[in-house]
């Protein structure tokens, strides 16, 4: 029996769907105070000053930001350290 050899646009969709970037989004909460989201922006998602408050600035008026991009392995922990600081925040 002869066994179907995967076509070369197979083999770079598999490729791709390993290797795509992901994304930490930061949403919007009665809670926490613009400066304890700067902080942790600052701290976990290694943003300049600007670029946390900027982010902070978009989530309060927008109810979400994409603060973070990178590969899975990179933005896991740092999207676990941003709940453990009691922020809402998902990995796509």
């Amino acid at each position: 029996m002869i066994e179907e050899q995967p076509d070369i646009e197979q083999l770079e969709e598999v490729e791709v769907q390993t290797t795509r970037e992901r994304k930490i989004i930061l949403h919007n909460d009665d809670v926490n105070t613009f400066d304890h989201v700067i902080h942790c922006l600052i701290k976990i998602c290694d943003q300049t000053a600007e670029q946390a408050e900027q982010c902070a600035y978009i989530v309060h008026y927008h109810g979400k930001c994409v603060v973070k991009t990178g590969s899975y392995e990179d933005l896991k922990p740092r999207c676990l350290m941003l709940l453990e600081a009691g922020l809402s925040a998902e990995l796509v």
